[in-house]
């Protein structure tokens, strides 16, 4: 039992919390690519995130596991991010400080994603039983490298869109 509910459940709950902060975060990403701050979405990406990762903790793992890896330095993206849109209201640099640090935070979730898939999926299974096999590392970088482009995309987009309304 994790916080009153079978661990099926609870598990389902956390996967639950997971696509709801991915489809969230697309949302927010798409926003950026358009230059604008979906604020209500922004804050529901936020909070699920958070959330997914708060819960990803709960389960009976013993010792530090490469999710529990990824579930710290998401709640480390995560609260640079808060920080650059709650406590400095994007001011400057910020700006640019919470577009990459929120996609950081999507993209480990994403991450997380691809590796669950690999390993419940028994089609991608077959191909990457270990997780070391090209397929699995050919998905993470592929991944990684449209993060990247996506996140510059975005951050030059909602800066250019921000100067423009100010100008």
């Amino acid at each position: 039992m994790i916080l009153g509910l079978s661990l099926p459940t609870f598990t389902a709950f956390h996967v639950i919390l997971s696509v709801i902060g991915i489809g969230s975060g697309m949302i927010v990403l798409f926003g950026l690519l358009d230059g604008q701050l979906l604020r209500l979405i922004n804050l529901f990406f936020l909070v699920t995130t958070v959330a997914t990762s708060v819960t990803g903790f709960l389960f009976p793992f013993k010792g530090i596991t490469p999710g529990i890896k990824i579930g710290i330095l998401s709640m480390i993206a995560l609260a640079v991010a808060m920080t650059a849109l709650y406590r400095f209201r994007l001011a400057g640099r910020w700006r640019a400080t919470f577009v990459v640090s929120a996609m950081v935070a999507l993209y480990f979730n994403i991450f997380v994603l691809i590796v669950q898939l690999f390993e419940k999926v028994p089609a991608l299974h077959a191909l990457a039983p270990t997780q070391t096999e090209l397929p699995f590392l050919i998905a993470q970088i592929v991944l990684l490298l449209v993060f990247i482009v996506l996140t510059i995309m975005a951050e030059k987009n909602f800066q250019k869109a921000t100067t423009a309304k100010a100008a």
